[in-house]
């Protein structure tokens, strides 16, 4: 089977031949290829060559638009701080929504023709001539709580959830409609899977992403679904006290980060979800042994079960060593599924 015909029919309960493999690659990816990671960011052609040489190299089942947090927001106007080989970061002191009011005169831009919106159209147009069936083709938006953030500041944001949570709703609106927007444009550009950070997800407590947070995160997957994508959602961080919540929302993909055990994701979210993760990328991953990976992904296999795509809990760090990352790819080789 391809990457592609692998992960479709692991997603509509087909028979597979073995474990998919999916880890997030960015900085690693850019690594690869002997890149400054300013130039993954911003020049799809760069992107492009880091992710399918990562991919081919080894093998993974899929290619990303992932490269960092700031895109949308940057072209609704937010201010951006880039370097050289660093991944892009929000300017919080300076966020865009700082005064509330602004909010009124923000319009979702238009996807095609924003600048780093538009960049990923074109990774995503690429990857539709040159991988197309071979790897899957993701696309990706951020989350509710995670562009909120982007746009009004972290710390803005978690106190308005206080002090103005009819101002956070009106955010979550705006929110929705730009990432429903954007998406639908991956879409036509090739994205066959959709997948949401909402890595600020995990800081809120489960009292606000029950009462705030969830019902937005549900209606931007609902969206995603009316417009036939697959959709995965990665939540950095401590999920453990929101996974029965995360399990309601009907994802295709749960990613699970190495703070929530996969047989709590697996208990709470019930025999069918897909989930993927979590070793620990820095503490196994980057500084374990072959062997000490091989047997942490046995471990995942093992608690999650065969409804099950091998990956890291989080991106893989850059300078993990080759052979760690190959001790994962051969497991995901040598463990076929019936």
């Amino acid at each position: 089977m391809t990457g592609s015909e692998r992960i479709l029919a692991l997603l509509d309960g087909k028979p597979v031949d073995r474990l998919a493999f999916m880890p997030i690659t960015m900085m690693f990816a850019c690594d690869r290829i002997g890149a400054q990671y300013l130039d993954y960011a911003t020049d799809f052609q760069v992107m492009v060559k880091g992710q399918t040489h990562t991919a081919a190299e080894f093998e993974f089942d899929y290619v990303s638009i992932i490269s960092d947090p700031a895109c949308e927001a940057s072209d609704c106007g937010a201010k951006v701080k880039y370097f050289p080989n660093q991944p892009p970061a929000l300017d919080e002191a300076s966020a865009l929504l700082a005064d509330k009011n602004m909010l009124r005169a923000l319009k979702v831009p238009e996807p095609r023709t924003s600048p780093r919106m538009g960049n990923r159209l074109r990774a995503l147009d690429s990857y539709r001539k040159s991988v197309h069936k071979e790897k899957l083709i993701e696309g990706w938006i951020e989350g509710p709580v995670a562009e909120a953030a982007d746009l009004r500041g972290i710390n803005n944001l978690m106190m308005d959830f206080f002090d103005d949570p009819g101002f956070v709703t009106e955010l979550f609106e705006f929110v929705l409609q730009l990432e429903l927007t954007f998406a639908q444009a991956q879409m036509e550009s090739g994205a066959e899977l959709i997948g949401v950070g909402d890595a600020a997800a995990s800081l809120v407590g489960p009292r606000i992403y029950e009462e705030f947070v969830w019902p937005y995160e549900k209606q931007l997957m609902d969206g995603l679904r009316a417009m036939g994508a697959r959709t995965r959602l990665h939540i950095c961080g401590n999920t453990r006290p929101i996974l029965a919540l995360m399990g309601k929302l009907g994802c295709d993909i749960v990613d699970l980060d190495w703070l929530a055990p996969l047989s709590e994701g697996r208990a709470a979210m019930g025999p069918d979800q897909i989930l993927l993760g979590n070793v620990d990328p820095v503490r196994v991953l980057r500084n374990g042994t072959p062997q000490e990976v091989y047997d942490a992904v046995a471990e995942c296999h093992y608690q999650a079960g065969d409804r099950f795509i091998v990956s890291a809990g989080c991106e893989v760090v850059r300078d993990t060593p080759l052979e760690n990352l190959r001790a994962m790819q051969r497991y995901a080789r040598e463990h076929a599924l019936v």
